[in-house]
């Protein structure tokens, strides 16, 4: 069994690969307490710190610095996907890699710009956090749509569909389960947008809006139990989505190795 473990392309079962796991998490914890500096708090400190935020509300701040990337996450995906299945059109394809050329801005001078036309609050919020994902969502989802083979559009097209149902059908359906681990990559991206959008903007609150306080006044035991918090309604987030990938595209795991 050790063998296996360390033999590349080796398919091992679920139960090796939970003790894999456990021995791993088991190591990280021993390596924190033993050797990390001393101005790194300890893992009993970080859990302590977790009852004074709680009182101070850190669930509802949670509670916003969720809807808020979720909805971020839900106009970036339908602005993408717009723009990229408008591609077929050769009209479409000049202002999508502009678009897509965009990624190379920084939003702190572009910050300015979103609050002269949105305002404040959740509105720039999103909005800045709907340029950063749409940027490079966009970007991957054209790259995804020219790696389609011409073949796929060959068989379409002597099916005699029409060109509006060959895009349906080989890009909009043929690469479903493409989207939704893009769309699962972008809510990665938004959770770490979300502490600096959050920093800069604080009059709706926010789970940046904590964590930049408490990193203000050097409370690094909250700070760590802010981040683990970030982390695992990520993980819940990432989760969520990839349920809703199985339920709409379960063909996509039908041809995959390690499944």
């Amino acid at each position: 069994m050790l063998r296996a473990v360390f033999t590349p392309n080796k398919v091992v079962s679920k139960k090796v690969m939970a003790m894999i796991a456990i021995t791993q998490i088991f190591a990280f914890f021993v390596i924190w307490i033993v050797m990390a500096p001393k101005i790194i708090p300890r893992p009993m400190e970080v859990l302590q710190a977790f009852g004074p935020l709680w009182k101070q509300g850190i669930a509802g701040h949670l509670w916003v610095s969720l809807t808020t990337n979720l909805i971020a996450l839900f106009f970036t995906m339908v602005i993408s996907l717009f723009i990229s299945y408008s591609t077929a059109i050769s009209f479409m394809r000049p202002p999508a890699a502009a678009i897509s050329k965009m990624r190379f801005l920084g939003l702190t001078g572009l910050t300015l710009i979103f609050t002269l036309l949105i305002g404040g609050g959740l509105g720039l919020k999103v909005a800045i956090i709907v340029f950063g994902m749409t940027v490079f969502t966009v970007t991957n989802l054209v790259a995804m749509i020219r790696m389609i083979p011409r073949e796929r559009y060959d068989h379409a097209r002597t099916l005699r569909y029409s060109e509006v149902r060959i895009v349906w059908e080989v890009v909009v359906r043929g690469k479903l389960d493409e989207v939704f681990e893009i769309m699962r990559q972008n809510a990665a991206i938004g959770w770490m947008m979300l502490a600096m959008v959050e920093g800069i903007v604080r009059s709706e609150g926010g789970i940046g809006s904590v964590l930049l306080t408490q990193n203000k006044y050097f409370n690094l035991s909250a700070v760590f139990a802010i981040q683990i918090m970030i982390f695992f309604a990520g993980i819940g987030t990432d989760w969520v989505l990839g349920t809703l990938k199985g339920v709409a595209c379960p063909w996509a795991s039908l041809k995959l190795e390690r499944r």
